[in-house]
């Protein structure tokens, strides 16, 4: 029989590997429906489109506010200037969407893939994603200030200067992906992985990192930062 002193060092251990572990993000699975081709031009408010492709749609300068996406997809759509604010987009994939001050404030994103897309200017403030994958591509200047992102994956993109302040993050994953001078101030994370970014440049907020991981050599070279948080100087 196992001796109690054996039992309390194999519950220590398995406490230890259950902390160690990190959950991961629970991806979307969109399985769209035969689609019909849109024919409309641009948006309306408050409008309702179900089971559409949009292919090649010029959007620019369009106003879906409020509107509802669901099984759509949207296929190299210019999205320049578009106002999407509280538009919710439910099990949809954009892949190609190109565009320059994308509104999508407010906006609700839940199972949806976003493929090879290049944005820049992108507001998603105050927005809920969640089961969203963000893969390939490259945005630029990426506003989700006090937005809540549950169950999220940023996967083989770039992202330059995203803007994560105040934002709730729960179950995220960066991977294969660039973050350049990424601002994480005051935002509250919760297992957050970090470790498989392929170029981590925290610009503010390194003092919100608890929630998340990071690797032996992120933390090397992160140290600095940590330093100088705590007002510790390094000198040889």
């Amino acid at each position: 029989m196992a001796t109690s002193a054996g039992r309390t060092a194999g519950a220590a251990r398995s406490a230890r590997g259950r902390k160690e572990t990190v959950a991961a993000a629970r991806r979307p699975e969109v399985r769209l429906p035969p689609l019909v081709p849109y024919d409309g031009e641009g948006l309306e408010p408050d409008g309702d489109y179900d089971g559409l492709r949009f292919d090649g749609v010029d959007l620019a300068d369009a106003s879906g506010r409020g509107a509802r996406f669901m099984d759509c997809a949207l296929d190299h759509c210019a999205l320049d200037r578009t106002e999407l604010v509280r538009a919710r987009f439910i099990d949809a994939v954009l892949t190609g969407v190109r565009g320059v001050g994308t509104d999508l404030a407010e906006a609700s994103l839940r199972d949806v893939e976003v493929v090879d897309a290049r944005l820049g200017g992108v507001q998603l403030d105050g927005a809920v994603l969640e089961r969203v994958v963000v893969r390939g591509g490259k945005i630029d200047y990426l506003n989700l200030r006090k937005a809540r992102l549950k169950d999220v994956v940023f996967e083989g993109c770039v992202l330059s200067e995203p803007d994560f302040g105040d934002a709730h993050l729960v179950r995220v994953e960066f991977r294969d992906c660039v973050l350049k001078r990424a601002d994480f101030s005051s935002a509250r994370m919760d297992a957050v992985d970090l470790r498989a970014v392929a170029e981590l440049d925290i610009a503010r907020g390194v003092d919100r990192l608890a929630g998340a991981v990071i690797s032996p050599a992120q933390l090397m070279e992160l140290a600095p930062a940590f330093a100088a948080q705590i007002g510790v100087r390094v000198e040889a």
